[in-house]
């Protein structure tokens, strides 16, 4: 039986705006296109003094998809998710097609933390983050919004605001203004690999 959720599926979704979560009782495949829309502005992420001074201990190693079947069962850990056996080998068949990226937090050669999404053109769908010690999964995304920004991306979508987004600096924008930044993200030529990570200066601030 062929698989339903294809690379190609799944990538002509994401450019019609558009991703799928299962129903939570059927596991039924189901498609969101939300109105309003929530993205986290490449240019707006509010890293707290807190998470500046944890970035500064050097804590963390960063690296992409070097454990990208790590970063999934790492964010299907929880007591309620929607990452099921499905949607796991959807997104591991996108990672193998050169879609689908992790960015993953170490700590003494631990996992600790990480983030995955899907990129096309200058776009990043963000799917969901994962932690086992404090902050590695602000971490991810504080790194995954310096790489983007570093690598010419102009959207990071986060599908749905929550009270977590938005002290990070997530907003939402109606469909109409999201699908225009879509559009336009998706005519950029860009590459979410290597990996660029920015230089934290020492804190000196209390």
């Amino acid at each position: 039986m062929q698989p339903i959720l294809t690379p190609e599926l799944l990538l002509a979704a994401y450019r019609h705006g558009y991703f799928p979560m299962p129903h939570p009782e059927t596991e039924e495949i189901i498609w969101f296109n939300p109105d309003p829309r929530a993205v986290l502005p490449l240019d707006g992420f509010h890293c707290s003094r807190s998470l500046r001074r944890s970035l500064r201990r050097n804590q963390f190693r960063v690296t992409i998809n070097k454990d990208f079947s790590g970063v999934l069962a790492g964010c299907a850990e929880r007591t309620e998710t929607w990452i099921n056996a499905e949607i796991t080998e959807a997104y591991e068949r996108l990672h193998r097609h050169g879609d689908a990226h992790s960015l993953e937090i170490w700590q003494n050669d631990e996992l600790v933390g990480g983030t995955y999404g899907v990129a096309i053109g200058g776009a990043f769908f963000a799917e969901s983050k994962f932690h086992r010690v404090t902050d590695a999964s602000k971490a991810a995304l504080y790194y995954l919004v310096e790489h983007l920004r570093a690598k010419g991306f102009s959207l990071l979508e986060v599908q749905f605001l929550t009270p977590h987004l938005r002290t990070l600096g997530a907003i939402q924008i109606p469909a109409r203004d999201y699908e225009q930044r879509l559009q336009r993200a998706l005519r950029q030529s860009v590459s979410f690999e290597p990996l660029v990570l920015p230089e934290l200066k020492p804190d000196h601030g209390p």
